[in-house]
């Protein structure tokens, strides 16, 4: 009798798939969480990390190892030196509410990103497009105004996302893309969640739901882990208690590299810091190593311009800013500056905060006072970003290949040389890889010479994960959290 019941129940079990139905959900943990959901309307690196390639897609995309791949556009063909970018597109292809996508969709976003009031934070990404014409519904035509063999790479950009011109009124809390995830709702300061899309065009995704988790706590993200509330923190905020999920076989620590460039943030337009004796005084007073250490338990690489160091055509330029606090007291009494008191604004990520202290003690030890204010994200957006009103801050500037942010002079740190500006230019109209990354090199020289930051170290990818997920990315080639590609193990 006993084992006709279990025998019963096993049939029911098999018949209803419930106790061996493949597991297609997710839950991600996310430190910080997106003010909006449209890419192309703020800067945050959290937009893209929700977005990019499971809402939105652009023409390419950055594959998990930095290449460029096809997305939107399965083709492409160059011609006149760099200068004319004839784009052949996938056919088929609708939005999540029905809506065509098309050339013509192309030639709306890449002349709305690049129009006088464009609201996207990487304008200049467009500001080099000429021209965009349909030459028909599957074929787009970019005129530059100068060749650009980088113009594919601008094109994978999270910021260079396709949206439907009938939604981009609502894309900042309702967004609608041509993913493979459609959005389903968000519960602010908690969670948002994304639904598999039966009507995507590509290859379907593996996870049917996809729930992003909002823990800016360390202690908190630990927590979630160890108790199975996530499934992944794919940028762990706790990197001391990494050792603790290595040695518990149900997690798998994955370590790599991200672009995140993380500096000590100078407004060089704000007496005294637009002194370069100042700046380089600052520079020389503060300990990479004591950074990494303190802040990241160790994981992370000293940089000394803003540059990644896994880039081919990365020079280390460390030595220019070595630690060296009695030059730096002397460099502040060559500028005549005494009692020196400096503002110093802390975003929420730890690296942030944790650094903060840390740097804070060491200026104070070649006689400069910080007055440090902790921020919340939107607050740092507001004030240090868009409103410039701070003197200090720490950021990891984590888009791809972003040294020319400091052509622009009206970027928050407020750089913006000729000479720079030229040196971008000459960039941009050069196609040829030996002379591209000449420039590139002299770039990086040009701004550490000139200590518009000080440059502390790369920012290292430290995920967690439960050990049975696959198809995680290890680095992180820019911002994103692609779940298109994440499954869990049979």
């Amino acid at each position: 009798m006993f084992a006709r019941l279990k025998l019963t129940a096993l049939a029911l079990v098999l018949s209803t798939g419930t106790a061996f139905a493949a597991q297609d959900t997710i839950n991600v943990g996310m430190v910080l969480e997106p003010p909006v959901l449209d890419p192309t309307a703020g800067a945050a690196a959290a937009i893209r990390e929700v977005t990019y390639a499971n809402l939105y897609e652009g023409l390419t995309r950055f594959g998990p190892d930095g290449s460029i791949n096809p997305a939107l556009a399965q083709s492409w063909d160059v011609s006149e030196g760099g200068r004319v970018w004839t784009f052949h597109l996938h056919t088929g292809v609708t939005f999540q509410n029905g809506a065509k996508f098309d050339a013509s969709t192309v030639k709306f976003n890449l002349d709305r990103d690049r129009a006088p009031d464009s609201t996207n934070a990487q304008k200049q990404l467009f500001a080099n497009i000429d021209s965009v014409d349909v030459i028909d519904p599957a074929t787009v035509k970019v005129t530059l105004k100068a060749p650009d063999g980088n113009f594919i790479f601008n094109m994978a950009w999270g910021d260079a996302v396709m949206l439907d011109p009938g939604t981009v009124a609502q894309d900042a809390t309702n967004p609608v893309g041509t993913g493979p995830f459609k959005f389903v709702d968000w519960v602010k300061g908690d969670h948002i969640d994304l639904a598999r899309w039966d009507g995507y065009w590509g290859t379907k995704p593996a996870l049917a739901k996809v729930t992003f988790k909002f823990i800016s706590d360390p202690t908190a993200a630990f927590a979630a882990m160890m108790s199975g509330d996530l499934d992944a923190f794919p940028n762990y905020p706790a990197p001391e208690t990494l050792d603790q999920f290595k040695a518990d076989p149900r997690f798998q620590v994955v370590i790599g590299t991200t672009e995140g460039k993380t500096i000590l943030a100078m407004n060089n337009r704000n007496p005294p810091l637009d002194n370069v004796k100042v700046r380089e005084a600052i520079a020389h007073a503060i300990n990479r190593q004591d950074i990494i250490n303190g802040a990241m338990f160790g994981y992370g690489k000293p940089i000394g311009t803003h540059f990644s160091p896994h880039n081919p055509d990365y020079v280390d330029l460390t030595g220019l800013s070595a630690y060296d606090p009695a030059l730096s007291k002397k460099l502040l009494a060559e500028a005549g500056v005494k009692n020196l008191k400096l503002r110093l604004a802390l975003p929420p990520p730890t690296y942030a905060r944790r650094g903060g202290e840390i740097i804070a003690a060491e200026l104070k030890a070649v006689g400069i006072d910080t007055e440090v204010t902790n921020m919340e994200w939107a607050q740092w957006l507001d004030q240090v970003f868009k409103r410039h009103d701070f003197d200090l801050t720490i950021v990891s500037h984590t888009e791809p290949m972003d040294i020319n942010i400091y052509a622009r002079p009206d970027y928050y740190f407020g750089y913006g040389k000729q000479p720079f500006i030229d040196l971008m230019t000459k960039l941009t109209n050069t196609t040829d890889p030996a002379q591209r990354s000449a420039i590139l090199k002299e770039a990086q020289t040009m701004i550490a010479k000139d200590y518009v930051n000080a440059y502390l170290f790369q920012l290292a990818k430290t995920g967690v994960a439960n050990a049975n997920l696959r198809g995680l990315w290890q680095n992180s080639p820019t911002q994103a959290n692609d779940m298109t590609g994440v499954s869990w193990a049979n």
